[in-house]
């Protein structure tokens, strides 16, 4: 089923403060969230986002533009951290046929964080 809306977009910015929390709901602890000072001397230098938080806006963005959507699969990659206090974009495109869409949150710089694809079924209401 087409959306009425075939390309999703929002800006996001994440803080230390929003890793911790969502290491304390997820029970996520890796310190390369988490502790500063343990990330600093790591390859990333900084800490950085679980892949799951980063995918979190992702699902509440479809949330969001698509009221009753659901997701019954999804692959997702995280070819570069996401470091907090970056700015981001979350990225939501139709590819069509079987409702595949392809989802991104892309750096500042163009880098992207996180890249995938989802079948996403979005309820009738929400199609032309």
């Amino acid at each position: 089923m087409a959306p009425n809306k075939p390309r999703l977009e929002q800006a996001v910015t994440l803080s230390q403060q929003d890793f911790d929390r969502f290491a304390e709901i997820s029970g996520d602890h890796n310190p390369i969230h988490v502790d500063p000072q343990y990330a600093s001397v790591t390859r990333f230098g900084a800490t950085v986002s679980h892949g799951m938080l980063l995918f979190s806006h992702l699902r509440a963005l479809i949330a969001r533009s698509w009221p009753g959507a659901t997701l019954s699969m999804q692959e997702l990659m995280f070819p570069a951290p996401a470091y907090a206090d970056e700015a981001l974009t979350v990225i939501v495109e139709a590819r069509q046929p079987d409702d595949l869409f392809t989802t991104r949150v892309v750096k500042a710089d163009g880098s992207v964080c996180l890249e995938g694809r989802a079948r996403i079924h979005i309820a009738e209401e929400n199609t032309p």
